[in-house]
């Protein structure tokens, strides 16, 4: 956007100017990668919660919040850094507008974050008895299960649209026809789940084979849904010139055919094979490393196909 000033008139004239190159670039990316750990973990705990007994994974009770926590700070801090003027985010909340994807998705954000900090304390209160008998917040703040238990249910219902609400915002952008809204989404909701298991995994040293063995096979299937997903777009893209053209940068001899494939193979093929070991052996070695290619596979495919769209002119 330029601005000038005609002398005689005092008239200003704005000119919309097209910003040409990558405007969302790897901000962005760490932004949806933290948010899918955030958002994940606590969509498997219910999981987990649901098919097994709490007796079952000890630590889960206080790790799937503190994890969820520190994913979620790091989602809002990158959002934060991206924002041309951050004070300009006090507004979404002292003059909300409820028919922008943003402002709904920084209320329903806060909230969530809000209600899993309440969580995360309760968990590590119960967790560490000395703590809660040393610690400042521990003398005032009864580590209540009940209190744990009603929240929890909240949590999850928020952990839905908070995970997919970024699809609605790339969708609204003109001209970038790859963002489809509805693809997006269900590609959002895969990437949850795979970051999800492969974040409790780290954790899962002290809990039950048949635990592990959940987690396992939910990374296998959400990395084999979404490399599916990425592969449809890849080969049957020619019904939108537009798609096609993006497309072009990870075909052969695109400028992000390397990554985009290593992304593809370490990120959800190597790991599809993995998981599927894991779930017949039980080997936690193999499963850890399944969960590492994962992430880095993941953070790789994300910030293609956050990059690609940007590059193509919109004239």
């Amino acid at each position: 956007m330029t601005e000038h000033t005609i002398a005689a008139t005092q008239a200003i004239v704005t000119l919309d100017v097209a910003l040409p190159g990558i405007i969302w670039g790897s901000i962005i990316t760490v932004n949806m990668w933290a948010k899918s750990i955030g958002t994940g973990v606590i969509l498997l705990g219910a999981f987990l919660y649901y098919r097994h007994k709490k007796e079952d994974m000890p630590s889960l009770r206080w790790v799937m919040p503190t994890v969820a926590f520190i994913a979620l700070n790091i989602f809002l801090a990158f959002t934060l850094i991206d924002l041309h003027q951050p004070y300009r985010m006090i507004n979404i909340f002292l003059h909300p507008n409820w028919t922008s994807a943003i402002t709904v998705g920084a209320w329903m954000a806060s909230l969530f974050t809000a209600l899993i900090t309440v969580m995360m304390t309760i968990g590590i209160m119960d967790a560490f008895p000395d703590l809660r008998r040393n610690c400042a917040i521990g003398k005032t703040a009864r580590a209540n299960s009940a209190v744990y238990e009603k929240i929890y249910p909240f949590v999850v219902f928020l952990a839905i649209p908070v995970t997919m609400y970024t699809a609605i915002i790339m969708a609204q952008s003109a001209a970038r026809e790859l963002w489809q809204a509805p693809t997006e989404m269900i590609q959002m909701m895969w990437a949850a789940f795979m970051a999800g298991s492969a974040s409790l995994i780290y954790f899962s040293n002290n809990w039950t084979a048949a635990v592990r063995k959940d987690l396992a096979f939910v990374l296998a299937i959400s990395v084999f849904g979404s490399f599916a997903m990425y592969m449809g777009e890849y080969f049957f893209s020619f019904k939108a010139a537009e798609a096609e053209a993006t497309l072009a940068y990870v075909h052969a001899g695109g400028e992000y055919f390397g990554q985009f494939w290593t992304a593809m193979i370490v990120g959800f093929v190597l790991p599809f094979f993995m998981s599927i070991l894991a779930v017949k052996s039980d080997n936690k070695v193999v499963l850890k490393v399944a969960a590492t290619a994962t992430l880095i596979g993941l953070y790789m495919a994300k910030d293609v196909w956050l990059k690609i769209p940007q590059l193509l002119p919109l004239s």
